[in-house]
């Protein structure tokens, strides 16, 4: 059953949106591409320690964690450990999924590299639907966005073939203009 409190706050949210109301997050965007560059260093420190065995690039890592902990402070509010969590992953996710796109676009792949730049642009809008309070963890697992591991990978669509990440991903690209100076 939907809280009408919280579709009450939705709906107001949206329809600011509709009238023109953006958010100018260009600092905040700016930022989160600088984490998921901070978070891929982290990855390749990671491998590079255990491709040479030299135990410096663990230490390396170490620092670059620190540093990307603190400057994602400054965009995620709500510190708890599943939103943290969640956030973290979506702009792993989101700057993996796209340098994937980018080889594929190399290797003359451009359907699959643009399907896959929609997906890392869905899990971007979603990292700041969360982080706005536009879209909650209850609400994800309400609408089966991500589904139990056990189930069979399924899209769930809306009666117009439109995803919920996609749907929610309009509406946060409306809300977000990452060009304003």
């Amino acid at each position: 059953m939907i809280d009408t409190n919280d579709l009450k706050q939705f709906m107001d949210k949206v329809k600011r949106i509709e009238k023109g109301e953006k958010l100018d997050l260009s600092p905040g965007e700016d930022l989160s591409i600088g984490i998921m560059n901070l978070i891929s260093i982290e990855e390749h420190l990671f491998f590079s320690g255990g491709k040479t065995g030299d135990k410096k690039y663990y230490d390396l890592l170490d620092e670059v964690r620190k540093m990307r902990v603190e400057l994602l402070k400054q965009i995620i509010k709500e510190y708890n450990g599943e939103v943290w969590c969640i956030s973290k992953h979506l702009l792993a996710a989101s700057m993996r999924i796209m340098e994937v796109g980018t080889k594929a676009l190399k290797n003359g792949e451009k359907e699959k590299g643009y399907d896959l730049f929609e997906k890392s642009y869905h899990l971007y809008n979603l990292f700041w639907g969360l982080n706005l309070g536009v879209v909650n963890k209850k609400e994800l697992e309400k609408n089966k966005a991500f589904p139990d591991k056990r189930e069979a990978p399924i899209e769930y669509k809306d009666e117009k073939g439109n995803s919920f990440l996609g749907k929610m991903s309009s509406m946060i690209g409306k809300v977000l203009d990452c060009c304003r100076e």
